[in-house]
């Protein structure tokens, strides 16, 4: 009788247990405004923080360039070292050393604007390439190890996280009480990436294993997939040959399959935030997994395209993102620009309404100011799969965004392009022109001064 009434007293504290972790997990708060961005140089000022830190995010999440790493060359056509041009003979960007690496951490780390951040958010993140070590650089890069720790490091993670035992920074979090859940899944899109243009692999074996997991784990409300690069939009297939950007559409094969491990987990609530490109965009396809993925684009928080040109010439960057065909971004009326691209410093913002009926899911991109630049507000009903089939407008919203850039006429995939040259010949026509007038003119002056 002894030995039974203790095994009743053991289940009976166990029960007890069980029962007090499920109350522990239902308690948990609710996440309600997330903030990401990307592009942070640490020697540049920041006053974005205090954008940052009034529109009160719980959680803020680094899509990579976290610091500016690498050592960039500047542009040098003749001498000794020449960075561009055809007869180039020395590459541009170049590795830190690990001391110098460091050094640019704790200078990001202990910015006033982020270290108040730090102490009202939680704050996790992923890299991109200048902070891995090195401009566009994948599995080639030497120094990926030691740089894994670094960022590990500027992140507070844990001495035992398992992101300090496996190759690559890749991870996943879960917030918020069980029916109202948010699951972050932050991608490593470097330490596996084979080279550009090779259509090779984006993430490597072991880490499409551990996303197939993650995306047919436990069912969560929304998911958020953090890449660095961008998932939807692939602007390259339209800024050929005059330039070209990082993007999952580089490697097409790749991004069928993350569409189709999406598809075939029948996992809904879905969307994706990005960074790399130094802009702001929202985008949208339709024809991946039976409702709108969303990828929402925040860069950067210092480093954005306007700022390298004098801001007279502002208009010119605009007008090149307005003539820019895309098939991808969200176009509103509610965009502060016309092209609905932001090329000034920005950070990402999401708002969900969990007490609305149905709860509204708000994505935004957000101004040093704190004021939204391009956003879409919806149901978080819509990223279900039986939304497509709902009304007829979401019918032509289906069909403007489920054409591909590369699938464009090529006569507006490279309206840029082609732009460009003509602009270009213009000009050299010009050129010759006004030098032939000048001869025309000193030889007339010449002959007549001959005959006087």
């Amino acid at each position: 009788m002894g030995i039974n009434w203790r095994w009743r007293w053991w289940l009976l504290v166990l029960g007890v247990a069980v029962i007090v972790a499920k109350d522990a997990k239902a308690e948990e708060p609710l996440v309600t405004r997330i903030a990401f961005g990307s592009c942070a140089n640490q020697s540049a000022p920041q006053p974005i923080w205090n954008a940052v830190i009034e529109f009160d995010p719980q959680l803020f999440i680094w899509l990579g360039d976290n610091i500016y790493g690498d050592i960039r060359r500047p542009f040098k056509l003749f001498g000794k070292e020449r960075t561009i041009g055809p007869w180039k003979n020395v590459p541009r960007f170049v590795p830190s050393s690990e001391q110098e690496m460091e050094s640019r951490y704790l200078k990001a780390k202990t910015n006033p604007g982020y270290s108040r951040l730090r102490q009202t958010a939680k704050v996790i993140g992923t890299w991109d390439d200048h902070d891995y070590g090195l401009n566009d650089a994948g599995k080639e890069f030497g120094r990926k190890v030691t740089n894994q720790r670094l960022l590990l490091d500027f992140l507070d993670e844990p001495q035992d996280s398992p992101r300090r035992k496996q190759d690559g920074v890749y991870a996943s979090y879960t917030f918020g009480p069980m029916s109202r859940q948010i699951k972050i899944i932050l991608l490593d899109t470097r330490y596996h990436r084979d080279p550009l243009r090779s259509d090779g692999s984006m993430l490597g074996i072991s880490q499409w294993t551990w996303l197939e997991k993650e995306l047919n784990g436990p069912k969560t409300a929304i998911t958020i997939i953090g890449s660095s690069v961008q998932v939807i939009s692939n602007l390259s297939a339209t800024t050929g040959p005059l330039f070209y950007l990082e993007s999952w559409g580089r490697f097409p094969k790749e991004r069928n399959r993350l569409f189709k491990l999406i598809l075939d987990s029948k996992r809904e609530g879905i969307f994706f935030i990005s960074g790399d490109v130094h802009f702001g965009e929202i985008s949208r396809y339709d024809c991946a997994t039976g409702y709108p993925l969303y990828d929402v684009t925040s860069s950067g928080l210092t480093q954005a395209v306007e700022k390298v040109v004098p801001s007279p010439l502002s208009f010119i960057v605009r007008v090149v993102a307005w003539l820019t065909p895309t098939t991808m971004r969200v176009m509103s009326k509610n965009c502060r620009f016309r092209s609905c691209t932001y090329g000034q410093p920005n950070f990402g913002a999401i708002e969900i309404d969990w007490s609305a009926t149905p709860m509204t899911l708000k994505l935004e991109v957000r101004d040093v100011n704190g004021y939204p630049v391009t956003s879409v507000k919806f149901p978080l009903l819509e990223l279900q799969s039986h939304s497509m089939n709902s009304t007829a407008s979401s019918k032509v919203e289906h069909q403007r965004h489920c054409s591909l850039e590369v699938k464009l006429p090529w006569l507006v995939r490279y309206r840029l392009a082609i732009l460009f040259y003509v602009t270009l010949a213009v000009l050299l026509l010009a050129v010759i022109g006004f030098l032939y007038a000048v001869i025309s003119a000193c030889r007339l002056c010449f002959c007549k001064r001959k005959l006087d």
